[in-house]
């Protein structure tokens, strides 16, 4: 039965889950793998994705703690089990909010680390210090070290809209993680972790011998749980989850994938899709298909970026984009796409080699859903207005007039969002107008392209049910008509007239001045 398993959940800590006896799908292939065939690695995971998990898996590997892996691949005789000391610096348990803040929890560790291999006297420095602890853990021990760095981005993303305190953060990592490749001679293995990788003219310019694993296929596995590892590990939840739901079990298995799965961290199509654990992980353990990930953290960082880039929501799944490109954080002044994809939020859906390009989409469905959602509540005053009982704002108007065919009703429901939303969140009148037509459009659910591509130039809008099609053209500062006869001399309609769905043309014209559809004309 599921509930006799014991999930995970909220456990980080590899000691403490085999000796309570929860669950633990066996990464230690992958682990010893990484420690025989090299010694220095970055890699990048949405939170909650099971970094933690395996920076602590190695630490204990490392201290040689053998009895807590018996039963699983890395339990061998022809292993190096011999204790060696491990530097681990967790840098999640905090919140950056000043400079002191970096400083103090840099000086807690070493602190910690100095208490067992002493301190000279002329380490002033947090680099000095964390250069000659290094050392000396080496030659007290006899032992080359291991250092494990968990969330090593945190006080950066946290810093993000505050200019001076990112540069402070910059400089003083850039100096504590650099000291590493002068101390090479005492490191036998380092694995930094963390959310986005700051590029490497930044933070890791003095520690350029990383090697960033993010994207390698044979490491795609390393975090995560692929649909093979359910199947293994948990088939018996899944069953328990279906017949809990009144759901065949493949279909449950199908609800799982739409909902959870989806991640890709290499350019192979053939690579496995990631499910997020910590949300598969809650919904076999409460049987339930909900939001799990999204409602753990809020994440302000990404609205700060896109507001700060000017950027048009449909573009999100549209832009392609380079591997120098998704590689580092360099472009946040022009496009929120590499932290939305380094985070999670986004993820590879196809790689065009020819030209070296990827295209982006939401992986999954409880992604697209809550990042949606949570973009509503900024592009409208009222927090929760798709979700109100008023009844000017229920979804199941919107819907119902769209499904059968009341545009005018639908149009002045709409209409409602302008008038209570604030455009100052886009900077431009024009922009926010979109983006709001887009977040709307999309949490009703439908199949919808926000300028669409014609062979005479770019639809604003087309929405598309089982019995309509819609054409929307949007004017700012024009008029309704202009607006439908764009549709016209451009002959958007083309590719639906033969079509058996009614075919439905909107002209509307937004006013800047007044912050709202100021008319609409249906034909």
């Amino acid at each position: 039965m599921a509930t006799e398993t014991k999930y995970p959940i909220g456990v980080q800590e590899f000691e403490s889950l085999r000796n309570e006896g929860y669950l633990y799908i066996d990464k230690t292939q992958l682990v010893l793998k990484l420690v025989e065939e090299g010694r220095y690695y970055f890699l990048s995971r949405p939170r909650r994705f099971g970094k933690s998990m395996l920076i602590s898996t190695l630490k204990a590997y490392f201290e040689g703690k053998r009895s807590l892996f018996k039963g699983l691949y890395i339990d061998r005789d022809d292993v190096d089990w011999e204790p060696r000391p491990v530097l681990h610096l967790d840098l999640n348990a905090e919140k950056f909010v000043s400079a002191g803040s970096l400083e103090k929890i840099l000086h807690d560790n070493l602190s910690i680390w100095e208490s067992i291999y002493g301190r000279g006297t002329q380490e002033d420095s947090l680099s000095l210090r964390f250069k000659h602890v290094i050392a000396r853990a080496h030659e007290q021990s006899g032992r080359t070290i291991a250092i494990l760095v968990d969330e090593y981005d945190k006080p950066l993303l946290q810093a993000i809209g505050k200019p001076e305190l990112l540069e402070d953060y910059r400089a003083t990592l850039k100096a504590f993680y650099g000291v590493m490749k002068s101390s090479d001679a005492h490191i036998k293995f380092a694995l930094l972790t963390g959310v986005t990788k700051f590029s490497k003219v930044s933070v890791f310019s003095d520690l350029n011998n990383l090697k960033d694993i993010s994207m390698t296929g044979r490491y795609q596995e390393i975090c995560g749980i692929t649909e093979q590892e359910i199947r293994d590990n948990l088939h018996h939840a899944v069953v328990e989850m279906a017949a809990v739901n009144s759901m065949s079990v493949d279909g449950c298995y199908s609800e799982l994938k739409r909902m959870y799965d989806g991640y890709r961290f290499t350019e192979d199509d053939n690579a496995p899709g990631m499910y997020n654990p910590f949300s598969v992980l809650n919904a076999l353990q409460d049987s339930r298909f909900k939001s799990y990930w999204f409602e753990t953290g809020t994440p302000d960082f990404l609205l700060k970026v896109i507001k700060q880039c000017r950027y048009r929501l449909d573009n999100l799944t549209q832009d392609p984009v380079t591997p120098d490109l998704l590689g580092g954080l360099d472009a946040l002044n022009t496009t929120p796409l590499p932290l939305l994809f380094q985070s999670g939020y986004l993820t590879l859906k196809s790689y065009d080699a020819r030209f070296k390009e990827y295209t982006l989409g939401y992986p999954n469905a409880e992604v697209e859903e809550g990042f949606v959602q949570y973009l509503s509540r900024y592009y409208t005053q009222d927090n929760d207005v798709l979700h109100s009982q008023d009844s000017r704002f229920f979804v199941g108007h919107f819907i119902r007039d769209i499904e059968t065919g009341r545009t005018e009703e639908f149009m002045q429901r709409l209409n409602t969002f302008f008038h209570d939303g604030d455009y100052q969140i886009a900077g431009k009148a024009e922009l926010y107008f979109q983006n709001v037509m887009y977040i709307v459009f999309k949490m009703l659910g439908f199949y919808t392209q926000v300028e669409r591509h014609t062979g005479n130039g770019r639809v604003d809008v087309v929405l598309q049910t089982a019995d309509y099609v819609y054409i929307f053209e949007l004017k700012l500062d024009g008029t309704a008509r202009e607006a439908l006869q764009q549709i016209e001399d451009k002959q958007y309609a083309a590719p639906f007239l033969n079509d058996s769905r009614k075919l439905i043309k909107v002209g509307a014209n937004f006013s800047s001045q007044h912050r709202y559809m100021e008319e609409w004309e249906i034909n």
